[in-house]
């Protein structure tokens, strides 16, 4: 009796194409050991948009806070904001 051996899957950094090439040969199924519950926040069906302008400084420190707490800085934004509302 032999033992398949399954390809590794894609790494974070992997690209939109290589994600979609993976999983259009291979199954979930065979990956369920490797998989981790992650927590999904549904948003307010929210009607308004704002724009605003940062330097490339203060752009990068927005990043920087947002990998910290493993976010998008879109989300830490629109949160760094409802907190100054309050």
């Amino acid at each position: 009796m032999t033992r398949k051996t399954k390809d590794p899957m894609p790494g974070k950094n992997a690209t939109r194409q290589e994600l979609a090439e993976f999983w259009d040969t291979h199954s979930v199924a065979d990956y369920l050991d490797e998989l981790k519950p992650v927590k999904v926040n549904f948003s307010k069906n929210l009607k308004h948009e704002v724009r605003i302008t940062l330097d490339s400084n203060e752009m990068k420190k927005l990043d920087e806070k947002a990998n910290k707490k493993k976010t998008n800085i879109v989300s830490l934004a629109r949160e760094l904001i409802l907190q100054h509302l309050q």
